[in-house]
């Protein structure tokens, strides 16, 4: 390994994430989502526990997120057409993001809603 592929890494990994904040509206949704969460956390003074919970919770969406638009992106290069097969892979890359957002509203009832009674 070179002495700077590391950094290349690192470099490539970044950007990668602000491609997908910059060009993919359903990653800015999520990270409102994750803002006003991690501010419900601050405002109730949420545990350790519960802080770890919640980050969690949070890079499951946003890598699940993240996943996706990279399946759809590969899916869109390899297929110039429809393709069944090609539905399929972006129907359930988006089923994951879909069950990982329902787990983190599961999440967010677990953790907030005993703090609100």
């Amino acid at each position: 390994m070179s002495k700077g592929s590391l950094k290349k890494s690192f470099y490539y990994a970044i950007a990668g994430i602000v491609y997908a904040l910059t060009r993919e509206r359903n990653l800015r949704i999520h990270f409102l989502a994750a803002g006003v969460a991690i501010a419900a956390g601050i405002w109730l003074e949420i545990s350790y526990l519960e802080w770890g919970m919640l980050a969690i919770t949070i890079t499951l969406v946003m890598v699940a997120e993240m996943i996706n638009t990279a399946v759809e992106k590969t899916v869109d290069i390899i297929t110039g057409e429809y393709h069944p097969l090609a539905k399929v892979a972006k129907n359930v890359a988006a089923g994951a993001v879909l069950l990982s957002a329902i787990n983190a509203l599961v999440m967010a009832y677990i953790i907030f809603v005993p703090y609100l009674r």
